[in-house]
């Protein structure tokens, strides 16, 4: 969304694109939240349940490294592992420096960065922000934002499925150009069935959506132009 062909980010389009997003955030937050909360909430089902255990970003995180790591084993039973330095001993450094150069360009490590970067970023402001959960409103007809809180109930913006899920997804769609209409599909439902499960306010989903959308073009632009010279 924000890159060039040649890998390079439209930072006209990221400053639009974030001015655009802080005005739907509060235009949710002091208007269209609670009714379109309230009419979603009617398209609740099973599926979304199904999807709210799957899209976590705790479970991209896993996953992502999972795939990582057997990426890693199917390239060191071709090629020797590294992970001695100079004098013969064992080196953290050099080992994950070998990791790291067998792994760089593959998929699961660029989502995986992607994810990692988001959550990082996702949930410090999760806990800065503080905003109550919609079920609050539901069982107090209460709003409102404690800051600073780490309680899972006071951590409703930015929405967590919907900025891991956007990481991934939108990296995965970057990646794989021919199956975008199907990442962004998948990662707008994601989005949906946050709200329809009673977990986020609309403006949690638009927000933490942007904050997954960025990082995956923040994360691809920098491993294409400075991977290489990461490793070295």
């Amino acid at each position: 969304m924000f890159l060039t062909r040649d890998n390079k980010i439209k930072w006209n389009w990221v400053a639009w694109a974030t001015l655009i997003t802080a005005v739907l955030v509060l235009m949710g937050i002091f208007w269209f939240d609670k009714p379109l909360y309230l009419f979603l909430r009617n398209f609740d089902c099973g599926l979304w349940r199904i999807f709210d255990l799957v899209f976590g970003a705790k479970v991209w995180l896993a996953v992502s490294l999972v795939v990582l790591l057997v990426f890693y084993i199917r390239k060191i039973s071709k090629t020797p592992v590294h992970f001695r330095n100079e004098k013969n001993k064992f080196s953290l450094t050099v080992f994950c420096k070998d990791f790291i150069e067998k792994t760089h360009n593959s998929y699961a490590f660029f989502v995986l960065s992607s994810v990692f970067v988001a959550s990082v970023v996702g949930k410090i402001l999760k806990v800065s922000i503080g905003r109550m959960r919609p079920v609050f409103f539901e069982a107090l007809e209460k709003t409102g934002f404690v800051p600073f809180s780490i309680d899972w109930a006071f951590n409703s913006m930015p929405s967590g499925h919907s900025f891991a899920s956007f990481a991934g997804l939108v990296m995965l769609g970057l990646l794989a150009p021919k199956i975008k209409w199907f990442t962004w599909t998948l990662a707008i439902l994601i989005g949906f069935s946050r709200i329809c499960v009673g977990a986020h306010w609309p403006s949690d989903v638009i927000f933490g959506a942007f904050i997954g959308m960025l990082a995956a073009d923040l994360v691809k632009a920098g491993l294409k132009h400075y991977g290489t010279d990461f490793i070295k």
